[in-house]
């Protein structure tokens, strides 16, 4: 019998609009994008609670990174997905801040380099989006392309990451 999990949200303002954070008392759970409903993370409805400390923490962490003060994340993940798709989500730290890697070369670094299309579908499934940067994954010709939070997004999020007008686009919000 699978057990549910209690989860929790707070919804946060970024450059990228609003973002729902979730977490369960394990860890971050999903970050969700504005408007977003929780069929992409499976996830069951949570409840309203601003002052989850995962919460908190990932807000925190968020804001540094808009901020340009941060390039990597430390917060506890408590994500559900397939072995297939945690091994994904765990390569992508790898590319480092500011970089880029086709879906071919991922799935190459991954051990298959014909598992572009199965690659391509674990990234859309990614339930921490930012935290876990599949914003940094794109197609062959270097073209921005399969961001659950909007392609306009994906690019917000790599200009943070490769300048430094970082203040300046969080505080345009």
């Amino acid at each position: 019998m699978m057990t549910v999990k209690e989860l929790v949200y707070k919804d946060v303002d970024s450059p990228v609009g609003k973002l729902r954070l979730v977490a369960s008392v394990n860890g971050l759970a999903a970050v969700l994008w504005e408007d977003e409903d929780f069929t992409r993370t499976k996830l069951q409805t949570p409840e309203r609670n601003d002052h989850h400390p995962i919460l908190i923490a990932a807000e925190t962490q968020l804001n540094e990174y808009f901020l340009g003060k941060r390039k990597d994340f430390d917060i506890p993940l408590d994500c559900e997905g397939t072995p297939f798709q945690k091994k994904v989500w765990d390569a992508l730290p790898a590319i480092s801040f500011g970089e880029t890697k086709t879906y071919g070369q991922l799935a190459e670094i991954l051990g298959d380099k014909n598992a572009v299309r199965a690659v391509g579908g674990a990234l859309n499934k990614n339930p921490v989006a930012i935290i876990v940067p599949c914003h940094r994954v794109v197609g062959a010709s270097g073209k921005l392309v399969g961001f659950a939070g909007g392609v306009k997004n994906k690019a917000v999020l790599l200009d943070l990451e490769r300048q430094d007008k970082w203040p300046d686009l969080f505080n345009q919000r």
